[in-house]
């Protein structure tokens, strides 16, 4: 399995100690189950629900490019989850944090060495979603 930037550092488990690995194939089932809807199969923005929201949606593959190459995992985790302040999914798209909780937290690298926690689902959605930037 290809480990992925920032996605693979640390597992802390409530209970039990517990290794398990972030996998970029569920989080491709994660996105075709809650994200290809708006964002399309190939993640480019044209979902079939695309044309029916009042805001464009985004380009999922582009997020590194317009970040001047670095994908910002700290930004698309707050958009998913919630956790971010402003408006995020709760505005201009639904908030899935809730999908995404459970007890299995990942410490996640942030481009800057700071670290985030997710839950696990979220770690192999990010991880997936890494994987399929292009320049």
């Amino acid at each position: 399995m290809q480990v992925y930037r920032g996605i693979l550092l640390a597992l802390l488990v409530t209970g039990p100690a517990l290794a398990q690995d972030v996998s970029v194939s569920e989080g491709s089932d994660l996105y075709r189950t809650y994200c290809w809807q708006c964002h399309g199969f190939e993640a480019t923005g044209d979902g079939p629900m695309a044309e029916m929201l009042a805001i464009r949606t985004p380009d999922l593959t582009k997020l590194a490019g317009q970040n001047d190459g670095v994908y910002p995992i700290d930004r698309i985790a707050e958009q998913i989850d919630g956790r971010s302040q402003l408006l995020a999914h709760g505005g201009e798209m639904p908030i899935f944090g809730a999908v995404f909780e459970t007890d299995q937290q990942i410490a996640v690298a942030l481009p800057n060495g700071q670290r985030i926690m997710v839950g696990l689902p979220l770690a192999n959605l990010l991880a997936f979603l890494e994987s399929i930037q292009t320049d």
